[in-house]
């Protein structure tokens, strides 16, 4: 992404801000409104509407999104196949594997990876993300679902939309839970001090609901069970990290990248939350498929060291 600041003249005094910055950048008025929407567009440290009036010596600060590339080139990455079939495929994504090719990384990704395994690709998304229907973070690992059929990706599509489809996370969070089990419902929305971050501290955020239960206790740490009734952008993350339990390892929403156990120091490699499960009907057969992957090693590791440290 790209930052760039404006400063209003008293020429500019009053105009609607999607008319000054249309008129100041390559962007339409639409996609100008398209970035306030989404949270880019900010007055003075503050979000505002399309309709505000910039008024002199404004301090305006837009967040560009990165362009991506133009082609999806398949790449024998290792990743693991779980199902594939003529109309989709499941796959167990590595921790630290991008979801598909933008600026910064135009190779490298899961969506190069599937392209080196099946001919077929959906063409909703093309030309880099053919048949995505959900994502997860860059350094979580675990199950994805990707439409190689048009069919298949609508369908999908409108599973998730429906809340049908059943997602559930592992996660090492900080701390000990005070409660085995527990639902958060807090809204979530993008933050208005860090534009690539979520938070739930926002006036207009949407809504978001984590049902969860704890697998197993440690001293300074705990394993959760997680399962998403909504899909927002970090939601586990945001939600634990608002509970004053953040994902281990999560350098954006709780920073606990090392924990002191005994006489060590054990550092966590990246945040400790894996994908376990994935459930659904068929979109085409209409058959409910269900998926199921164990912890990856870097992650064993950690739950290994937090279960010595107790022994």
């Amino acid at each position: 992404m790209t930052e760039q600041t404006f400063s209003v003249s008293v020429d500019d005094d009053g105009q609607r801000i999607d008319v000054y910055l249309s008129s100041r950048t390559s962007l339409s008025r639409s996609s100008v409104q398209e970035l306030i929407s989404s949270g880019a567009v900010t007055v003075n440290g503050t979000a505002v509407k399309p309709s505000y009036r910039v008024r002199m010596e404004d301090r305006i600060q837009v967040i560009f999104p990165e362009r991506e590339t133009t082609t999806l080139v398949a790449e024998p990455l290792p990743i693991e196949v779980i199902y594939r079939d003529e109309d989709l495929i499941v796959v167990n994504k590595p921790p630290g594997m991008v979801m598909y090719p933008a600026a910064g990384h135009s190779g490298g990704t899961l969506m190069n990876a599937i392209a080196r395994h099946t001919d077929r690709l959906a063409t909703v998304g093309a030309p880099v993300r053919p048949g995505v229907v959900h994502r997860i973070d860059k350094d979580t690992s675990g199950l994805v679902v990707v439409a190689l059929s048009d069919e298949a990706y609508y369908g999908l599509v409108s599973q998730f939309k429906e809340r049908t489809i059943e997602r559930r996370y592992i996660a090492l969070v900080y701390g000990s839970m005070k409660e085995d089990a527990g639902e958060i419902e807090l809204k979530i929305g993008r933050s208005p001090l860090h534009r690539k971050k979520m938070s739930t501290r926002v006036k207009r955020g949407k809504p978001a609901r984590t049902a969860w239960r704890v697998l197993e206790h440690y001293s300074m740490a705990t394993m959760i069970a997680a399962k998403l009734a909504t899909g927002r952008t970090h939601q586990i993350r945001v939600h634990f990290s608002a509970l004053g339990h953040p994902v281990l390892g999560d350098r954006d929403y709780g920073k606990k990248t090392s924990l002191r156990l005994n006489n060590m120091v054990l550092k966590i490699p990246r945040q400790m939350l894996h994908a376990k499960r994935l459930g659904f009907s068929h979109p085409v057969t209409g058959k409910w498929l269900e998926f199921r992957v164990p912890l990856p090693e870097d992650m064993m590791e950690i739950v290994r060291a937090l279960r010595g440290a107790i022994d």
